[in-house]
């Protein structure tokens, strides 16, 4: 009984001694994992740029067919490039113009 009491006199001891914080090591064995997903992943690197540049692409090509109905219908609504007043954004442009200029 004195043996284990000694023993844990010292536990205590060295544990209202200890810091707190974690030694700045890995753990055992994490840098080999860490190598062998990355080595396992190199052979999927294409296919995922792959797939991304498809991504960009149909979504550029929807961005550029919305903004070319819209000019298109601008275009087609105002027959009359001279006229302001039939134009919503000519009216939108002159009254912000004029606001800016009080």
């Amino acid at each position: 009984m004195k043996g284990s009491d000694q023993q844990l006199d010292r536990l205590l001891c060295a544990a209202a001694e200890a810091t707190g914080e974690p030694p700045n090591e890995m753990s055992f064995g994490f840098d080999t994992r860490v190598l062998a997903r990355w080595r396992a992943g190199l052979n999927r690197d294409f296919v995922d740029v792959g797939r991304l540049l498809r991504r960009v692409v149909l979504l550029s090509l929807a961005v550029i067919a919305l903004a070319g109905a819209g000019t298109y219908h601008e275009l087609r609504q105002s027959d009359d490039l001279g006229d302001a007043l039939t134009d919503e954004y000519g009216i939108a442009d002159s009254a912000i113009g004029s606001a800016f200029e009080q």
